[in-house]
């Protein structure tokens, strides 16, 4: 199989940048770590991540303050944010990429399934953005993949 077009162009944009990556994946559940190291040569640049599935995880692996969880829930930007921030530092890269969101089958926090934030993040240079896919369960998975390496391209070309 050959690697993803996308993951391919953010594997060759953080090599010429000499910029590593590190993730933090909640609904896709490992799907982007897996599809940038589908990439040859992403070993230069991957650095790790964080599969945090279950909302405690956010705060204890990615640091996402827990207050903030109470109040707000896992399905918003600024959650985004801090995942992407936390596994930039957890896994000591210099850029974070995050997805939190409701694949489904049921709605989670009040958001409907199909509502995804994904999060690109460096020192220099803020991606995020809120997506509202259609699909099953797999679609949603898989655009958001898409969506958040594309986010992750859109990154680190400007730095």
């Amino acid at each position: 199989m050959s690697p993803d077009p996308v993951a391919a162009r953010l594997v060759g944009a953080l090599v010429g940048r000499r910029v590593t990556v590190a993730t933090c994946e909640s609904l896709t559940g490992g799907l982007v770590g897996a599809t940038i190291t589908g990439v040859p040569g992403a070993s230069a640049v991957y650095r790790g991540g964080l599969i945090t599935y279950a909302s405690d995880l956010k705060t204890s692996l990615a640091g996402v303050d827990a207050a903030w969880i109470a109040e707000h829930g896992v399905i918003n930007a600024e959650t985004a944010l801090a995942m992407a921030r936390g596994a930039a530092k957890a896994c000591g890269a210099q850029l974070g990429l995050s997805c939190t969101g409701v694949a489904g089958p049921d709605p989670q926090d009040g958001a409907a399934v199909g509502t995804v934030f994904v999060c690109a993040w460096t020192q220099q240079r803020l991606v995020p953005v809120e997506l509202h896919l259609e699909g099953d369960r797999q679609a949603v998975r898989e655009q958001t993949v898409a969506a958040l390496l594309a986010a992750g391209v859109s990154c680190v070309t400007d730095l």
